[in-house]
């Protein structure tokens, strides 16, 4: 079993950074392909970025340019995955989630993926960017 705890979240303005980070746990050592999604009040989960276990990213079109997703290992098993989110916008407001499926899923895979597609998912941090 993996465990993963969300962080960073907050209430920021528009044109803001915020960092958030995936804390990984238990069966670290598994390959895997993970991504950030995220749930606006009304709105169905997107995929935002995605990390597949070759290294291969895939970002959202919305969030292209201005959202950087990375992942810190050590010694093959994984510790974080973590979101680097610049310039933000009212609409990335929404309940943010980390994931983390099988290693055969392609980071755009990933990206489009439905919630029984990835193994595991956090508990989720909450973004809220004002105008």
């Amino acid at each position: 079993q993996l465990q993963l705890v969300e962080s960073g979240g907050g209430s920021v303005q528009a044109g803001r950074s915020l960092r958030l980070s995936c804390a990984a746990s238990g069966a670290t050592y598994q390959h895997y392909s993970m991504g950030w999604f995220r749930e606006a009040p009304g709105k169905s989960r997107e995929g935002v970025a995605s990390l597949d276990a070759d290294g291969r990213i895939a970002y959202a079109d919305s969030v292209k340019g201005r959202f950087t997703i990375s992942r810190v290992k050590n010694e093959g098993h994984i510790q974080s995955l973590d979101l680097q989110m610049n310039d933000l916008n009212p609409e990335d407001s929404g309940m943010y989630y980390c994931a983390a499926g099988n290693g055969l899923l392609t980071a755009s895979q990933v990206l489009g993926a439905g919630y029984w597609t990835m193994d595991y998912w956090g508990k989720g941090t909450l973004v809220t960017i004002s105008s």
